[in-house]
């Protein structure tokens, strides 16, 4: 392991899904480096969406340039590969002194924690649905992501909830087991016992910028219309008319947003849409970046004012109008978005904007 790994305690295995989970793991073994030692094996469970991948990839370079093992499993290749996947994990899972995982939501590692007898246990960032664990865990509910929340479970839920029941005991500090959570996002409510460390991107700002600034501004996109919380037509003319207003130039696209909704984004707005191959915390800071970036509510009006301290980029959030959100959006979504917004620091905070 390169000293630049940090140390980072009794032998721990990092379970990620997607690039923001595999960053937050590396900003956690960067804090950590001068409190314990040992080793770190980051598992990528890898999904199947091209863009996803593609991210994975290049972030597990920077894993492996930082001296941290990684393993690529194939987790959703075809109808075996969850039951070849966690039986080849099986003996680390056994073995392993420390977990990290970056979805408490996920089913594939609530079914992971199952295995395991590590007595510490670590929740880095998976953006946003980390303020709804730690406020579902305080209360001691069934862990369920907030877009779905108010909705019946389906077959599938009722199927899963012993494992889920029993990932949650896991994820409950007791007198054999601790529990850490990594986060840069505000926590109204802490559960008892958990032990919670403060994520401020400081192996981003280490390993990359500062970033050249330019004048206009950029726009950050958002997955809320692919999730079925927001009408397409309306977030269409929302973008179209804050790129008006702040003369927006780029639209930097979520890893999740559909082809055709972005084709139709570029043609009506005249925004160049880029697809980042890094989480846009690196994005921004390794720049060029606007001296504006606007996004809607989402984990990057909490991460991107940490990653660009020290620069002069201003981070504007434009709230949400519930006239946009869709007849099957959660009854909980209004209230998710609003305490999103809310609860940023560092930000500017827009009215929701008119169709143009």
């Amino acid at each position: 392991m390169s000293t630049r790994a940090g140390n980072t305690g009794p032998h721990t295995l990092a379970f990620v899904e997607s690039p923001v989970q595999l960053l937050n793991v590396l900003e956690w073994a960067h804090t950590h480096q001068h409190t314990d030692g040992a080793g770190l094996t980051l598992v990528v469970l890898s999904p199947i969406d091209p863009m996803t991948r593609g991210q994975l990839r290049r972030m597990a370079e920077l894993a492996r340039d930082d001296g941290h093992e990684v393993r690529w499993e194939e987790a959703r290749g075809g109808a075996a590969a969850p039951f070849q996947t966690i039986g080849g994990l099986a003996g680390l899972l056994r073995r392993a002194a420390r977990i990290v995982l970056g979805d408490p939501f996920s089913r594939y590692v609530q079914l992971l924690l199952t295995i395991t007898k590590a007595r510490d246990l670590v929740v880095v960032d998976d953006g946003t649905a980390t303020m709804e664990f730690v406020a579902q865990l305080a209360r001691g509910e069934r862990l369920v992501r907030w877009h779905r929340k108010g909705g019946r479970p389906g077959p599938r839920d009722l199927v899963f909830a012993p494992v889920s029941s029993a990932a949650r005991k896991r994820l409950t500090p007791s007198e054999r087991r601790t529990v850490e959570i990594f986060s840069s996002m505000p926590m109204e409510q802490t559960p008892d016992g958990v032990t919670v460390t403060a994520n401020t991107f400081a192996w981003t700002r280490d390993r990359f910028g500062p970033p050249r600034i330019t004048k206009g501004a950029d726009m950050v996109g958002t997955s809320l219309v692919e999730t079925g919380v927001v009408d397409g037509d309306r977030y269409l003319e929302a973008v179209s008319s804050l790129a008006k207003t702040h003369g927006a130039t780029r639209y930097f696209a979520h890893r999740r947003e559909s082809a055709e909704k972005l084709h139709r984004l570029a043609v009506e707005t005249g925004l160049e849409v880029v697809r980042p191959d890094l989480p846009l915390e690196l994005i921004a800071r390794r720049g060029p970046i606007g001296r504006t970036i606007l996004s809607f509510p989402s984990t990057v009006v909490h991460t991107l004012p940490l990653a660009l301290t020290g620069t002069e980029v201003r981070v504007a959030v434009c709230d949400i109008d519930p006239a946009w959100l869709t007849e099957n959006a959660s009854p909980r979504a209004q209230g998710f978005l609003s305490g999103v917004t809310g609860t940023a620091r560092d930000v500017t905070r827009l009215s929701a904007v008119t169709a143009v």
